[in-house]
């Protein structure tokens, strides 16, 4: 790198840079920081003007104009859509006087799954990038920047750059190289796995469930998904986050890394769930139904979400943000991370501060759910 010159520059939207080139940095292995992600929101206008997430990509450049590292960043005006919770920061730095929004989020919108947050040819190039997110947000004046679910193999470069790391648990399934779901149940005490195999066949009785990926994905089956969503959308958020357009582009740009589950009763869809498809993980994303069924919620989100692991040979499964309810079917606690550069240095010591504190918190529930996996004891 030191014989090339690098140029670094906010560009107004991920759709302004190469799709090869950007995948070329980590968009092919993860698929919420591909192109073809980040594009279709912007697209369908599931971010951008009038959402509170303005698209602000970082890049850096060499002097040929190859991209050589970036960040999808985006300027945020609230903090909906992020599952890492800072409204009580908000608030303590407005009570002194203040401005917290806009900020400066380094995310996947919408979307509490780890991944890469810098985007790079080689680890040389992370300190410009973190130095350049500081200066967009000292010359834009900006309180703050935040990368939100790092992947913990990236966590290191921001630990590095003085960024406040914040960690908080989620669910996650590890593949143990299982041959079939029956194979992972006998890894559980006997009293759960009868629990789970009851949880599973009440589930399925009387229904038909089908999973579909890439053209087997009609304009029908969203259609149908699109109902789902926004009833889950509208009961947890108020307003659902995606656009019914977002989901036409995500189907043109990426079905095969997408899979489709839905349930029927006779003929009639009544509930489904998506899950996307990442180098060697499965992301469970949306879920949603028309009509209540008991443990069908567990069957779609969480069982068959095992079933596609285990046939793909991923490693593990990400089912999204809280519920220790999936402790018991088999998902064990894993600690997510945050990193957050604040611009004032009195309110970052208070920060600072708080998160020493919440960390040891953290610590303190893992070591407290490991024991209460449904694995058995050695």
């Amino acid at each position: 790198m030191s014989n090339r010159e690098l140029t670094v520059r906010m560009v107004p939207s991920v759709g302004h840079v190469s799709a090869d080139q950007w995948n070329a940095l980590g968009g092919d292995r993860n698929p919420f920081v591909s192109h073809e992600f980040l594009t279709a929101l912007e697209d369908s206008g599931s971010v951008g003007e009038g959402t509170g997430w303005e698209p602000a990509p970082v890049i850096i450049t060499d002097d040929a104009g190859d991209l050589l590292g970036a960040l999808p960043s985006y300027a945020k005006g609230h903090s909906q859509g992020e599952y890492v919770f800072d409204h009580s920061w908000a608030d303590a730095l407005e009570r002194a006087g203040g401005r917290y929004y806009p900020k400066l989020q380094i995310a996947a919108p919408f979307t509490p799954a780890t991944g890469p947050r810098l985007l790079m040819k080689d680890a040389s190039l992370a300190p410009h990038l973190l130095r350049a997110a500081e200066a967009v947000c000292l010359q834009s004046q900006l309180s703050s920047a935040h990368a939100t679910f790092i992947e913990p193999e990236q966590l290191q470069y921001f630990e590095d750059a003085d960024w406040l790391l914040r960690s908080d648990l989620q669910f996650h399934w590890k593949n143990r190289e299982y041959a079939s779901f029956d194979e992972f149940l006998e890894q559980l005490a006997s009293r759960k796995r009868r629990a789970l195999r009851k949880e599973r066949k009440g589930a399925q009785e009387g229904l038909k469930i089908v999973t579909l990926t890439g053209d087997d994905i009609k304009p029908q089956h969203w259609d149908i998904f699109w109902i789902f969503y926004q009833d889950t959308g509208a009961r947890k958020w108020g307003t659902p986050y995606l656009t019914r357009e977002a989901f036409n582009l995500l189907s043109e740009r990426m079905a095969d890394r997408m899979v489709l589950g839905l349930a029927y009763q006779d003929d009639t869809p009544i509930a489904g769930a998506l899950h996307f498809i990442g180098q060697d993980t499965l992301y469970g994303r949306y879920w949603g139904c028309t009509q209540e069924k008991r443990f069908l919620h567990f069957e779609m989100c969480y069982y068959q979400a095992i079933d596609i692991a285990i046939e793909r040979g991923l490693k593990r499964v990400e089912a999204g943000a809280q519920g220790g309810h999936k402790l018991s079917r088999g998902y064990e606690p894993v600690q997510t991370w945050s990193a957050h550069w604040i611009a004032d240095p009195g309110f970052r010591a208070a920060v600072a501060d708080f998160l020493e504190r919440e960390r040891r918190g953290v610590a303190t529930d893992q070591m407290f759910l490991d024991q209460r996996t449904p694995f058995k004891r050695t």
